[in-house]
């Protein structure tokens, strides 16, 4: 008998601890590796998480309502598989691994760990076989300056005043995922304007049995194609650029993420497999995830996956703007309002309704050139008569 300890698994870049809600499974249950075993409550959303092992639950160290930290333990699954001896799995019969003395840690947490000081043989590491992660050097910071954060939150900050709420989980959330993006990645932007007139076309001959695509679904479907046709820009960069692991790793289908506002902050859903739906499936489900996203209902597969998103403000947003990638995405499409505009066309002048195009991408993963013919094709496409409602 092996017994493998289950831990709390990282939703998300910028997820440090959640909310145990509830178990889906009783002490003394089988549990198949795969299978919903828990429920969590991050920052973002209410997410099941799925049994990375097959076993008996026969032990659970997290009561509902408490609190934990990606990578703690929360429960302990018993199994008859014969499993290699390291962290997170002992035998029954023996006690832990002696410590060789050897610190496994990634490159990242190496210099973040020089950089403040810290010693590694302090540090817990939460990543495969006790790997110190750069997460896991940033936690060790954080509690040193702990009792000095405590003091300055009870004080009233300058240009503050006197009973300001502190951020939210959300808020908080965003502020570090924001911050990740902006100091990490480095971001520039290409703009095209794209004319509307097609896709208002396509939206006034839709069948009456079928519900009217939103713009964002025609984006989304067209963003999905030229992913397919642009494949260096269908990935997501790993690692750090200055080590020998960095890589470029490419995605296996065109996943899209659309940025949505909700109380106090925002979510980026994720539509999985999207080149594979008509517009009316996308449509359907488009609008299924964005109301998961509203009432925090999300799977954790549906925050996850994306390597880019699509940011559109609406009629009432600005006339352009650009927005910062999504960590680990690798670009982000905004859109400007739509209005009338008077272009030139065919030798004649004509109004048409007309939105401003800015794809901001890592340049990490993609160049100029590259982002500027990744956007162009999606122009065309927009542009096109290609649409049909399968």
């Amino acid at each position: 008998m092996t017994r493998v300890a289950l831990e709390i698994p990282k939703v998300g870049l910028v997820m440090e601890s959640a909310r145990l809600i509830r178990w889906l499974k009783n002490v003394g249950e089988v549990v198949a590796q795969g299978e919903p075993l828990l429920e969590l409550e991050t920052e973002k959303s209410v997410v099941e998480i799925e049994s990375t092992e097959s076993g008996r639950l026969v032990e659970i160290l997290l009561e509902a309502n408490q609190e934990a930290r990606v990578g703690d333990r929360v429960a302990w699954i018993e199994n008859d598989t014969v499993a290699a001896v390291g962290a997170g799995a002992l035998p029954a019969t023996t006690t832990p691994v002696a410590n060789t003395g050897r610190i496994v840690s990634s490159p990242a947490a190496r210099r973040l760990a020089a950089t403040h000081a810290v010693d590694l043989r302090h540090v817990e590491g939460t990543g495969p076989r006790g790997r110190v992660q750069m997460i896991d050097v940033r936690r060790a910071v954080d509690s040193r300056t702990a009792p000095m954060t405590t003091i300055v939150r009870t004080e009233t900050a300058a240009g503050a005043t006197p009973g300001s709420p502190l951020l939210s989980g959300m808020r908080r959330a965003l502020a570090r995922s924001m911050t990740l993006s902006n100091a990490t990645v480095p971001q520039f932007t290409v703009e095209r304007a794209v004319d509307w007139t097609s896709v208002y076309r396509v939206r006034a001959e839709t069948p009456g049995n079928l519900q009217v695509p939103s713009i964002n679904d025609f984006i989304l479907q067209a963003m999905a194609a030229t992913l397919l046709e642009f494949p260096a820009l269908n990935a997501t960069f790993s690692g750090d650029a200055n080590s020998a692991d960095a890589s470029i790793i490419p995605a296996s289908g065109a996943h899209v993420g659309l940025v949505v506002a909700v109380e106090d902050g925002l979510l980026v859903p994720v539509l999985h497999g999207v080149e594979q739906l008509g517009l009316a499936e996308l449509t359907r489900r488009r609008r299924a995830i964005v109301e998961r996203a509203l009432t925090r209902t999300l799977k954790r597969e549906e925050l996850e996956g994306a390597t880019i998103s699509l940011s559109n403000l609406g009629a009432r947003g600005p006339d352009r703007f650009s927005a910062l990638i999504n960590p680990p995405q690798s670009a982000i499409l905004a859109v400007g309002r739509r209005a009338d505009r008077v272009v030139a066309l065919n030798g004649g002048v004509h109004v048409r309704p007309v939105s401003q195009l800015t794809l901001t991408v890592d340049h990490r993963v993609a160049d100029g050139r590259l982002a500027s013919d990744f956007l162009a094709f999606l122009v065309d496409m927009l542009e096109g008569d290609v649409w049909h409602m399968s």
